[in-house]
């Protein structure tokens, strides 16, 4: 039988449920409405200009006979491509800012200023320093590596390129921040225990640091991974709802806003939602199957 909450116990615990009772209203209200009411939009025709019924399985068989999609699903799976490169840095950083040196509070400032940064402002800045007359080119005239300004903006294959960087500079200091709480966490007797056993600096790291990290990886994959799959800001920001040049920085989040808001059939992006949304399942699914392993409480 559970025991009794005593009077103080119960106050303080309606009080926690009142601090994150606002979250969950706006969690409710923003992620999971949107979600279980577009679930039978999928399967409608629902649109500002018909009369919505209901069509099956249309609109998952327009979804995969349209040449769009395929490229926006093609782009957005190449965007991926991001999510290690951002963890082997991020990793790195930490290392390096969890160690003793001098001036390393600065460099975790330093470090984090992209995240609090506005994905709006970042995407702006970027987009002008990419410009022909930008500061890049300027950098690369003067160390010689061209000799004419490249059009980061316009040539399809910069352009993709060109918003992935700025997605991999946004997103380095916020997974630091999580990897160097991880460090901090692992009992440094374990590692003094190796050392004593005769480890040289890399055993640790391979044999100890990284096992333990793991855990950490897995969550920072995996959000990077959804993130990568679903980035719109910076897409949207610098070149606009319909991924010029020529669809290259056409991904499916941008492709489905262009669908629902500008062509305004909403059944069909509803579709096209679940679909992406059944993508990041399965790597997330695969992800949770193969990086599983490491943490205390797996070699406990």
């Amino acid at each position: 039988m559970a025991a009794k909450l005593s009077k103080q116990q119960k106050s303080r615990a309606g009080f926690a449920y009142l601090m994150i009772a606002p979250g969950v209203l706006l969690l409710i209200v923003f992620t999971f409405y949107p979600i279980v009411y577009g679930l039978p939009l999928a399967f409608t025709n629902y649109s500002a200009l018909d009369t919505t019924k209901w069509i099956g399985l249309k609109n998952f068989h327009r979804a995969f006979s349209d040449p769009d999609f395929y490229v926006s699903l093609k782009n957005s799976l190449i965007y991926v491509v991001v999510v290690p490169i951002i963890q082997i840095i991020a990793i790195l950083m930490a290392v390096l800012v969890n160690t003793k040196l001098r001036f390393v509070g600065f460099f975790r400032v330093a470090y984090f200023i992209p995240v609090v940064t506005s994905m709006v402002a970042a995407a702006i800045a970027w987009k002008w320093m990419y410009e022909e007359t930008g500061i890049l080119n300027y950098i690369l005239r003067t160390l010689g590596l061209t000799h004419h300004d490249i059009a980061f903006m316009v040539e399809p294959k910069y352009a993709l390129a060109g918003v992935m960087l700025v997605t991999i500079w946004k997103g380095l200091g916020y997974y630091m921040m999580i990897y160097l709480a991880g460090l901090q966490s692992i009992p440094s007797e374990l590692q003094e225990a190796a050392r004593i056993d005769g480890a040289n600096r890399m055993q640790v790291i391979r044999l100890i640091t990284i096992p333990l990290l793991m855990p950490f990886v897995l969550l920072c994959s995996l959000l990077s991974v959804m993130g990568a799959i679903r980035v719109f800001d910076e897409i949207f920001v610098m070149h606009g709802p319909k991924g010029d040049p020529i669809n290259s920085t056409l991904v499916t989040s941008v492709y489905t806003y262009k669908v629902a808001f500008q062509d305004f059939d909403f059944g069909y992006a509803a579709a096209i939602g679940l679909v992406v949304a059944l993508i990041i399942l399965v790597f997330s699914l695969f992800m949770f199957r193969y990086t599983r392993k490491g943490g205390l409480t797996y070699y406990e």
